[in-house]
């Protein structure tokens, strides 16, 4: 793999109303038109529950319906900030809904899940940023449901002190937190979130409940260089993280950043090569990878990671 070649014009990747260019072959999905993907979004209506598979576009919605896989979105359907990469509608969000944890566990297990990946929006208007809803979401799950593994994708909780330890003190399996993509591209794509704050929830996470396994992801394609993301990995191994997940980056629509470059099947193979030399129990890298895509199985293959390490 060589290196990128530098954008003299970074912020041209930006910039809404830019379409990218034309997706390669390897970039192919299944709309969610099977029987059991209408099981799964008849029950999410029944529930009055939101996932991130419908509300973020996600490319694997038809796969993981099938299979009756769905990652939920806690805490409403409306963020208050507006990433650049994001498709989750932007605005003032409405009132907590109280029952929605409860929702939520019935239908885990309705849907008979092993393993629950629990997301949400950004909540800057709540006191915590939503903390206790994660908090409560964990709860339930493991009152109705006890067999089944929780793995939770939170925002950053910035400018909310005690929010992070409050959640990791509820002992999800996994606490995943994206950084979505590298430092210098920050203010254009994430410009709410600061990098190092981020890195530094990864870490408090270790430093509060050190077996919750942490995870983290990064979206290739926007214009970052090869070095860039080598660095990222470092920076989340010093954080202590054990699974980094790296996807290519696809616009949601003309409004949000335009895609710089398809990442190709190779360079992602030899972004898992390296990912693994640096120390990471897991890591996903391909096309079509995303932080919820196959958690239950990754899960499983985290586990046994970590257990072939300790008997070293």
């Amino acid at each position: 793999m060589t290196e990128q070649t530098p954008l003299r014009h970074p912020e041209k990747a930006h910039r809404p109303d830019q379409a990218s260019p034309r997706k390669p072959a390897w970039i192919r999905v299944k709309a969610p038109t099977s029987a059991e993907a209408a099981e799964v979004r008849q029950l999410m209506r029944d529930k009055n529950l939101h996932t991130v598979c419908e509300e973020a576009a996600c490319p694997n919605i038809g796969e993981c319906w099938k299979h009756k896989h769905a990652t939920f979105m806690i805490l409403g359907d409306t963020c208050t900030r507006a990433c650049a990469f994001c498709n989750v509608k932007t605005g003032k969000p409405g009132a907590v809904d109280l029952n929605e944890p409860e929702h939520l566990a019935e239908s885990v297990r309705s849907m008979g899940l092993k393993h629950v990946v629990i997301t949400s929006v950004d909540r800057d208007d709540l006191d915590d940023g939503g903390a206790f809803q994660f908090v409560a979401a964990i709860a339930a799950v493991r009152r109705l449901s006890p067999g089944t593994t929780v793995e939770i994708l939170t925002p950053d909780f910035r400018d909310k002190p005690g929010a992070i330890d409050r959640v990791a003190q509820a002992r999800p399996d996994v606490f995943n937190h994206n950084l979505e993509t590298v430092p210098r591209l920050y203010p254009g794509i994430r410009p709410g979130a600061r990098y190092f704050e981020s890195l530094r929830l990864l870490q408090r996470v270790k430093e509060v409940e050190a077996e919750i396994f942490t995870k983290s992801g990064i979206m290739v394609g926007l214009g970052e260089q090869r070095a860039e993301v080598l660095q990222v990995m470092d920076d989340l191994r010093s954080a202590g993280v054990d699974f980094l997940t790296i996807g290519q980056y696809l616009q949601p629509t003309v409004k949000h950043a335009a895609v710089e470059r398809f990442v190709t099947p190779d360079e992602f193979e030899e972004y898992k090569t390296m990912a693994r030399a640096k120390g990471f129990l897991m890591v996903s890298a391909s096309p079509l990878t995303r932080s919820s895509h196959h958690a239950d199985r990754d899960f499983e293959a985290l586990r046994a990671a970590r257990a072939a390490q300790q008997q070293k």
